[in-house]
């Protein structure tokens, strides 16, 4: 059981180094958008990454508050927050 719980934190740690380096607010930077421009990538971009997180949620099988937790990370982590 503890080798199940320590793969699974090396596996969030790697996921959410990942998602750092090409996170919606890096990349809104790097465009350099500003003002309404910036608000409507940043919506966009959390919405998609939101999508992609339910996906690996599921692929995953997580349910319940497990999935709940891994989502709201997942999307902190890639929108950049």
């Amino acid at each position: 059981m503890k080798t199940i719980a320590a793969a699974f934190v090396l596996m969030m740690c790697a996921g959410s180094a990942v998602a750092a380096e090409s996170s919606c607010t890096a990349q809104a930077t790097e465009k350099k958008l500003a003002g309404a421009a910036k608000t409507s990538f940043m919506t966009k971009c959390e919405r998609d990454m939101k999508a992609s997180c339910d996906t690996q949620a599921s692929e995953k099988k997580l349910n319940g508050a497990a999935k709940t937790s891994f989502t709201n990370k997942c999307v902190k982590d890639s929108v950049g927050m």
